[in-house]
């Protein structure tokens, strides 16, 4: 009998640590790990080369349901219609033009499609803003990951200094993470919010290391398929 598939959402505004801790889980378990602002940082990268404005709805929508868009784990590596675009993703723009995207309700109705596809066959590691309450609301375990706007902003700009983006502000970058929870929270198409059965964890005082074994010990507890891959 084949061991029943595992789905592990984590949802949590910008900069919560949601990425790096999924990436870091789904190593650990041999699960797929599948970055879910990846696709929607895809769709806008695709949009501007296509000079379609961020707020076209309809053509965003098409584009979004076209793209080829696969993720790749090991290593890891993003690519749009057959093209690695892992690092023009990854542009400060992008970021506030995937928040805008995000909002648009056809855009996320094409790419969680996209998404459940990718889940149907294997253990996932999942994160972004509405895993857990649209995308897998069955997911076996929801973890909601969440921190003080200031520390989220300071992460950031740690992250984005040691990439030689030195010419941001920690002002600049406080301003954009409360900007896209602004519009991540009032959406009017899966607003971020923590699902009721999602165990909450507030990582503002807690190092990724920390947070990283909490994250394990509830796979643990919630699953028999919790155990790490031999080394």
């Amino acid at each position: 009998m084949s061991l029943k598939r595992v789905v592990v959402a984590i949802d949590g505004p910008a900069g919560a640590g949601k990425s790096t801790l999924a990436r870091r889980i789904a190593g650990r378990l041999g699960y797929l790990y599948i970055d879910t602002g990846a696709m929607y940082r895809a769709v806008a990268l695709w949009a501007e080369r296509t000079g379609t404005a961020i707020d076209e709805a309809l053509k965003l929508e098409q584009l979004a349901r076209a793209a080829a868009i696969e993720l790749k784990s090991n290593p890891l590596s993003v690519t749009l219609n057959g093209e690695d675009v892992t690092e023009a993703i990854r542009r400060p723009e992008m970021s506030q033009a995937a928040s805008k995207a995000s909002a648009i309700p056809g855009v996320r109705r094409a790419l969680v499609e996209k998404q459940r596809q990718m889940g149907e066959q294997n253990s996932i590691v999942m994160e972004g803003r509405d895993i857990g309450t649209v995308v897998f609301p069955d997911a076996t375990i929801k973890i909601f990951l969440d921190a003080a706007p200031e520390v989220r902003a300071r992460r950031r700009l740690e992250e984005m200094m040691a990439k030689g983006q030195s010419q941001l502000t920690f002002d600049a970058v406080l301003k954009d993470i409360n900007e896209r929870d602004y519009r991540d929270r009032n959406r009017s198409e899966a607003p971020l919010m923590q699902a009721p059965d999602a165990e909450y964890i507030d990582s503002s005082a807690n190092t990724i290391e920390e947070v990283e074994e909490r994250l394990l010990a509830l796979v643990r507890l919630r699953t028999s398929n919790g155990r790490e891959v031999a080394k």
